[in-house]
Order: C-alpha cells, then sequence, then structure tokens
C-alpha cells in the first residue's frame, strides 16, 4: 500500500539553495515532489523552515551513560588517558540490556537535534569476563533495536581490537571486552551484517580502532573485510598517540597511514587532530572525510584541528559526538567555528569564497560529509531522495526577521536545539513538538538501566 503524504513550509534549503512556499509531497519515505512558490492549501499541514537531516558520524552510544562522571579532578594531572581508566570501568559493566537502554537514550537525543543517521563505533563485543557471546553480534544487536526504536539510521562500525599499543603489545585486562583475533573478527561482521538485515536502510562498515590497537597485517585484512563498505579508524588524537608512532614506526600516524594502507573515499580519519601540512594535503588527495567531534575534543583536551586550512584545502569533513557528553548538532558546528576563532583569533574563519555565512558553510559541508563516510543515500531535499529533514519553529525570537542563511546562522550560533520543533527520517515523523514521539518509554528503561549499573557502585 503506497503511503503518500504532503507538507508546506513557509520555506526549505533545498538542494538547488533556498525556495520560499515550499510543497513537499513524501511517497514510501522518500520525496516524490517538490513545488516552490506555492500557497498553503486548505487543512494543508504547515511548518516553519525546512532543513536536510545531518549524519553523526562517530558515536560511542554507551558513553551517554558516563556523561558527567569524568569531571573531577584526581591525583594526577588529568588527560585523555586517565579519562579512559574511567570509561573503561564503565564499559566492563554494561550488559546487553543496559546497552540498549543506554543508546536508545542517545539516538533519541540524537533525532531531537537535527541527526537522522549515526555511525556507531562500537567496541563492547562480549561478556563481562570477557567470554564470547554465543551470537557475536549480540551486543550490535542491541544497538540495532535502539536504533529501531528511535528511528535513527544505522551506519554500524564493529571495532576491530587486538593490542594494547604499538608494536603489537598485549591487550590489558580492561580491554577484554574489545578484543578480536581476525578470524574472530570476520565473524563478528559477518554477524553484524546479518543481524541488521531488518532494518531500513542500515548499513555495516568496519572499524580498525587505531594503529595502536592493531597490526598492519590486521589493518590490510580489516580493509578486505570491508569490502566496498566505509573504513573508519581513530587516528592521532592524542599528541601521545603520535610521539608513540614515531618512536615505533619513524613516522607519523597519518603519514603512515597513507603510506601503508590503501586510503580513499571510503574511510574516515577520526579526528585526526594533530596533522602536519604535508598529511593534510595527503587527506584531501585521497577524498578521505575527516571525522571531527569538538564537543568530546574539547572535553577530553585533545587538542585542535587545523579546520581553516582543511577547508581551504578542498577538504571533507564531518562532525560526531563521540562520547556523547553532550548531544547537539548546532553545538558541534558552533564549537568547531569557535575553536579555529580561538586558535586563530579571528572571526567568520570557516566559510567559502562563495558563501560568506559561516552557518551556511558548517551545514553544508558537514551534511555532505557525514552523508559520505556513512554511506547514506545522499544530502539534501531533492526528488528522489530519503525524506529525512528537520524543521525550524518560526516562532522563535531569535528568527525574527530572518531568511535565508541567516536562519542557519541563528540556528547554529544564537540558539540551537530550542528551535527545532520537528524532525523525520524517511518520511516519519519521531520529532514533534522538539520532543521524540518515543520519550515517555526510553528515559524510565535508562533511569532503570542507570540504576542497575549504580548498585553495582559504577555510577558514583
Amino acid at each position: 500500500m503506497t503511503d503518500v503524504k504532503t507538507l508546506w513550509f513557509e520555506a526549505a534549503l533545498l538542494a538547488t539553495g533556498w525556495a520560499d512556499g515550499v510543497r513537499l509531497t513524501m511517497r514510501d519515505g522518500a520525496i516524490a515532489e517538490i513545488m516552490i512558490d506555492t500557497l498553503p492549501m486548505p487543512g494543508e499541514e504547515r511548518h516553519g523552515v525546512a532543513l536536510p537531516g545531518i549524519g553523526n558520524l562517530h558515536s560511542h552510544a554507551f558513553q551517554r551513560g558516563m556523561a558527567g562522571m569524568a569531571e573531577q579532578r584526581g591525583p594526577a594531572n588529568d588527560s585523555f588517558w586517565t579519562w579512559r581508566d574511567i570509561m573503561y570501568r564503565f564499559a566492563n559493566h554494561v550488559g546487553p540490556d543496559e546497552l540498549e537502554a543506554i543508546a536508545a537514550l542517545a539516538y533519541l537525543e540524537m533525532v531531537e537535534t537535527g541527526f537522522v543517521q549515526v555511525g556507531e563505533f562500537h567496541y563492547v563485543h562480549h561478556d563481562r569476563d570477557g567470554a564470547p557471546f554465543a551470537d557475536p553480534a549480540e551486543m550490535g544487536t542491541r544497538l540495532a533495536a535502539a536504533a529501531a526504536q528511535t528511528g535513527i539510521g544505522l551506519t554500524l562500525l564493529p571495532v576491530l581490537y587486538m593490542t594494547s599499543g604499538f608494536g603489537g603489545k598485549l591487550p590489558s585486562a580492561m580491554q577484554r571486552r574489545f578484543v578480536n583475533d581476525i578470524d574472530g573478527y570476520a565473524r563478528l561482521v559477518d554477524a553484524s551484517r546479518r543481524a541488521l538485515v531488518a532494518l531500513p536502510d542500515a548499513v555495516v562498515g568496519v572499524a580498525p580502532h587505531s594503529l595502536r590497537a592493531v597490526t598492519a597485517e590486521a589493518l590490510g585484512a580489516a580493509v578486505e573485510i570491508a569490502g566496498d563498505a566505509p573504513v573508519h579508524i581513530h587516528i592521532a588524537e592524542q599528541t601521545g598517540e603520535v610521539e608513540d608512532c614515531l618512536a615505533h614506526s619513524g613516522q607519523r600516524p597519518v603519514a603512515w597511514l597513507l603510506d601503508h594502507a590503501p586510503v580513499d573515499a571510503r574511510w574516515c580519519l577520526v579526528h585526526a587532530t594533530h596533522v602536519d601540512a604535508a598529511e593534510l594535503a595527503g587527506i584531501v588527495r585521497t577524498g578521505a572525510v575527516a571525522g571531527l567531534c569538538p564537543i568530546t575534543e574539547a572535553n577530553l583536551g585533545d587538542g585542535i584541528f587545523p579546520a581553516v586550512d582543511f577547508l581551504k584545502a578542498g577538504g571533507s569533513f564531518g562532525v560526531g559526538s563521540d562520547s556523547n557528553v553532550l548531544i547537539d548538532l548546532a553545538q558541534e558546528l558552533r564549537s568547531l567555528e569557535y575553536s579555529q576563532r580561538l586558535a586563530m583569533r579571528s572571526r567568520n574563519l570557516l566559510t567559502r569564497g562563495d558563501t560568506p555565512s559561516t552557518g551556511r558553510t558548517l551545514f553544508d559541508a558537514a551534511g555532505r560529509g557525514g552523508a559520505h563516510a556513512l554511506a547514506m543515500p545522499g544530502f539534501g531535499l531533492t526528488q528522489g531522495a530519503r525524506a529525512d529533514f528537520m524543521t525550524l519553529d518560526m516562532a522563535h525570537p531569535t528568527l525574527a526577521g530572518r531568511k535565508g542563511d541567516a536562519l542557519l546562522d541563528a540556528f547554529i550560533f544564537a540558539t540551537g536545539q530550542a528551535m527545532i520543533d520537528g524532525v523525520w527520517r524517511g518520511g516519519r515523523q519521531w520529532v514533534s513538538g522538539g520532543r521524540h514521539v518515543a520519550r515517555d518509554v526510553i528515559v524510565p528503561r535508562y533511569r532503570a538501566a542507570l540504576a542497575a549499573l549504580a548498585d553495582r557502585g559504577i555510577c558514583a
């Protein structure tokens, strides 16, 4: 049975640019027709401003459960590495039921803020004692259930984790839930593909965790397992990682990767924070997407990616919520621009010559880069595209008198999520009045899961 629905918008950012009086007809989850310069018909469902939804290219969903837990200073200097110890302790207590409940809240919050697909960089594979589940994709299946409940598109990226450092160092006891050999990893990816068959538009890629967590041979094997699917990898997030890679191989991480792996447009280099000019140019040449996570990178004290130079060179980037300490699409984009302003002591840096609006440049670039990195069917509101979009409430005071790109500038820099009143994915409305339709079910389950973890002494 064909499902047809028509909506009317005061304005919309189409693939061809801004248009007023837009009538959008959806059929079976796709955009069947777009008409512009129209007036609303009697009884027609009306909305303010329509914007295409964005892909969140990097998430560790379970970490939503520890948001705010690592903000107390310890006896030593706090760093990414001390934060990682806290994260490991939390990860080792999260069971399948808790993972599904936590991921559902994370995905709900992503949809409420305008994300319509998530790249789930998934590495908690085994049971709490490190023993494999009977189904290697048990935890991935729970992530798929959370995605189905919240409506977000899922690009599942099972992680290959083998070593605890460069040179093949044995993994620690705290990493026991993450580790597979290549044969086990191949079974995991195959099981993940089977588990996601029933999830509409789902994608399964591969994710060698980092150069410190896989050998060169294993990296090559993981890329073969991927086939044409996305390949995501953490790279050059920390200066300590760069120093260790130099000591081990004589090369910086991105330089080594570009010289020893078939990096191309399938790849997403997550963070790539600490790169020199030659590495930056190399990323651009390959067509790989830089996966930037500005809120998490600031929270962890990672450093600042040279986004201005990368954009000028023609580089492609998207944004992700990574640790999910705070999930907010507009703030990810705002934080990216503000990091450049702080580093360079200037303003409106991430713009293109033909687009003076910083908000428009950020939005378009993150939309295209995220869609590419997640193997989404595309980005933008155009006939034939999947009907993935958000709506801004034109009654919001900050939007008074704004049109065109000024709407995006206001959304990203002045208010953010509070402007969003609706989100659709695949033609179905999942957010209405700024609130996810399943919030009343998902939040109590999340609270129960965190209470169970607190009973084990992990959330104090």
